[in-house]
């Protein structure tokens, strides 16, 4: 795909947020990318334009048949003032992934990984410095064809929009509560759960909302068929530290292939300690408990990268992990991703991109 990228000035600049007082996905910037797809003309009009409200036809059928998925990853100013991605390449991946499981047209990674590059150089100024922020960037298509008839869409609309934004979780690596959910489940094998697809998010709401109602940050996910196998939190793979190995859920289809969580699975090889993916029972995680081998739990995701967890509850029963505090191993990881993605660290597996000025 070569196609020139229109830029279509907006008349009035924002006024940028204050650095210190951001939040998550509160903020947006002046710009936005934008892009069309027709069955007869391809992925067409790709252009920077003025962040705006969208005008679609009541028929769209993304409204009647969910055919809507996302991206997340971040933009993070280095030291040297320069500007960097993290693995980028994972995300544009992951969304050709969503693509394929829900009938919608692939994307060309590299030219829209050129794209999110042309945009961010017009919104380098949004990038915030303070400790913890980043620029939060969301790439998601949507099905926009007017007609009410159950089958893949023919035309869909692109948007890259960008959020300047603090930590997820406040106070990033304080330990957090979580709720094990019994009742709801989230995805089934051969569902959509390895996807990021609207309509996972939207089916967890329930359950999340009667969480944080009982003072919950979160809830863990069990398997659909027997309730029983840990999958994922809500925002977050999950980890485990257990006599001395790190353990996380194997990915069974059900499961969210996080970039994050590829990253920490590479950098614990990187240092030679234990790791492996497996089948994990939530009984078993309360049996390790049990025995004083449960040492340390922590959720790893773009938005949160990596979130301590201090409790546990499931089947009526909490369990204090680590006596509410930020693990040796978890708080190292944190360091080492987070120096790779502000450039303070040297990176030995290229995995930052940086971002070059481009002409728009």
């Amino acid at each position: 795909m070569k196609q020139d990228i229109a830029f279509i000035e907006r008349e009035v600049l924002k006024s940028k947020p204050d650095s210190t007082a951001l939040g998550f996905g509160r903020y947006f910037t002046d710009y936005m990318f934008e892009m069309d797809y027709h069955a007869d003309l391809g992925w067409h009009d790709p252009r920077i334009v003025p962040y705006q409200p969208l005008t679609l036809d009541p028929a769209a059928m993304v409204f009647h048949y969910g055919q809507a998925i996302f991206e997340g990853l971040k933009a993070y100013k280095a030291p040297d003032g320069s500007v960097q991605l993290f693995r980028p390449e994972k995300n544009m991946k992951r969304l050709n992934g969503s693509c394929d499981r829900l009938c919608i047209p692939q994307i060309d990674e590299d030219f829209l990984l050129m794209a999110l590059k042309q945009l961010i150089t017009v919104e380098k100024d949004w990038i915030p410095e303070g400790e913890g922020t980043s620029l939060y960037i969301r790439p998601f298509i949507f099905s926009t064809e007017p007609y009410l008839g159950v089958r893949p869409a023919r035309e869909y609309k692109l948007l890259i929009i960008l959020s300047p934004s603090g930590a997820y979780y406040g106070d990033q690596l304080s330990p957090v509560k979580i709720h094990v959910e019994e009742q709801y489940v989230r995805a089934v094998i051969g569902g959509v759960g390895h996807v990021k697809t609207a309509g996972n998010y939207a089916a967890s709401l329930k359950a999340q909302e009667a969480a944080e109602a009982n003072g919950y940050a979160q809830i863990l996910w069990l398997d659909a068929k027997d309730n029983k196998y840990v999958e994922e939190v809500g925002s977050m793979n999950i980890f485990f530290k257990i006599n001395g190995e790190v353990v996380t859920p194997k990915l069974n289809g059900s499961i969210l292939p996080g970039v994050t969580r590829d990253s920490v699975i590479e950098l614990i090889r990187h240092w030679e300690l234990p790791v492996r993916e497996a089948r994990i029972s939530i009984e078993g995680i309360f049996k390790a408990h049990e025995r004083g081998e449960l040492e340390e739990v922590f959720g790893a995701g773009t938005a949160a990268v990596i979130s301590p967890v201090g409790q546990l509850t499931w089947n009526g029963k909490t369990i204090t992990v680590n006596d509410q505090k930020i693990g040796q191993l978890s708080k190292r990881i944190y360091d080492a991703i987070t120096d790779i993605q502000y450039g303070k660290l040297e990176d030995p597996f290229g995995w930052t991109v940086k971002v070059a000025a481009v002409e728009v």
